[in-house]
């Protein structure tokens, strides 16, 4: 699958793959601030999300090797990977799968064990949104309201908006498929697998996603892993705290 991307800079090869229900463009601001520090980095789509194919099939094994391939086409070693929560696990999988490719790994935000689905009301309100015919982007945010409270959120999940004819908006997303494979998103990794090389979990200190408990799995599995908990911050929180964790970044880099 050729998946789609932006490149910004040049330098090192470093990836970032965003979370489930983004896209690439959730990240071009940070991505445009490593590019400057000597970084050429690609901001991915994944399948199913953004300008990204759509596929009927949809798990983890399939992220990875979409992210093996892509560095196969575009001649990349030596990569820097980053992913956010879905994006991390796929991250976190690729490295396991070809830890001659991924020379240091940032996870943001995520464990590799089983999350319970917790995106129902999420999915439920995107469905009846792409149901409905929107005509603004204005009605789009009123329409979501209901469903998604949280401002923020909403403003996240309605980045997938798109024209679809002069008059009709429509979701970018592969709404369906990712609806019937969401137990497959919180799928647990293998536990056999392990990656030994530097490592960098980044966690909001308003976050559940990691838990104290999780560590010491973590570090089975990840024998060089460092952990930073950036205060004040949630699950997003590379952008409720940008300027914070470009620091921790690049303290892990440099």
């Amino acid at each position: 699958m050729k998946l789609h991307s932006t490149i910004l800079g040049e330098g090192t090869p470093f990836l970032i793959l965003h979370g489930f229900l983004g896209m690439s463009d959730n990240w071009k601001t940070l991505g445009n601030s490593i590019s400057e520090k000597g970084y050429e980095v690609h901001l991915i789509d994944q399948r199913n999300h953004g300008k990204s194919p759509h596929s009927d099939d949809f798990n983890y094994n399939l992220l990875a090797e979409d992210i093996q391939d892509y560095c196969k086409e575009k001649n990349l070693e030596r990569i820097i990977l980053l992913g956010h929560s879905m994006g991390g696990k796929t991250a976190m999988l690729t490295a396991f799968m070809n830890s001659e490719l991924v020379e240091k790994l940032i996870v943001v935000d995520i464990a590799p064990k089983y999350y319970a689905p917790h995106h129902q009301e999420i999915l439920d309100g995107l469905t009846a949104l792409d149901e409905a015919t929107i005509t603004s982007r204005g009605d789009a945010e009123d329409f979501l309201e209901e469903f998604v409270p949280d401002k923020p959120t909403r403003l996240f999940l309605l980045k997938n908006l798109y024209w679809e004819t002069k008059e009709k908006l429509a979701l970018k997303l592969n709404l369906k498929v990712l609806k019937e494979n969401i137990e497959d998103l919180g799928a647990a990794l293998p536990v056999q697998y392990t990656y030994d090389k530097p490592t960098l979990f980044i966690k909001g200190g308003n976050s559940r996603y990691i838990k104290e408990e999780d560590w010491k799995a973590i570090k089975e599995q990840f024998s060089k892993a460092e952990l930073v908990t950036i205060p004040g911050a949630g699950h997003w929180v590379h952008s409720e705290k940008r300027k914070d964790f470009l620091k921790a970044l690049m303290d892990f880099l440099e």
